[in-house]
């Protein structure tokens, strides 16, 4: 019964400092997440230990930004499985090759390359 009273006291301040600093608490939105056809993806880029970009037939590039660095991924290149031919965004764990380290992947957002500069 403490552990509930607690919980809300503690509730109730966070509410009160949110409306303290002008503008009321806003209700998190639930995005789903974006999943990409593994069928549809031409090819893969890892550009750092937490970037990785999916070339897409067709075009288009999805970013994905895993949640934490994933060291040996930059040197070995990974793997995943699915079960449906989907990859989903926060959802889907990979796999770097050789090391077997496990790191999960985080938002897909569309990706459009920085321009060429002009010589």
């Amino acid at each position: 019964m403490k552990a509930i009273a607690i919980g809300s006291l503690i509730a109730s301040l966070a509410l009160g400092a949110a409306w303290a600093q002008g503008a009321p608490p806003q209700p998190q939105k639930h995005t789903p997440p974006v999943c990409l056809w593994t069928y549809m993806i031409d090819h893969t880029h890892t550009v750092d230990a937490k970037t990785l970009l999916f070339y897409m037939k067709g075009g288009k590039i999805w970013k994905n930004t895993l949640q934490n660095r994933c060291p040996s991924l930059t040197f070995h290149g990974f793997a995943y499985i699915t079960r449906d031919g989907q990859i989903c965004s926060n959802q889907q764990v990979i796999y770097v090759l050789q090391t077997h380290e496990v790191c999960m992947l985080g938002t897909f957002e569309p990706y459009t390359p920085p321009a060429k500069p002009k010589p």
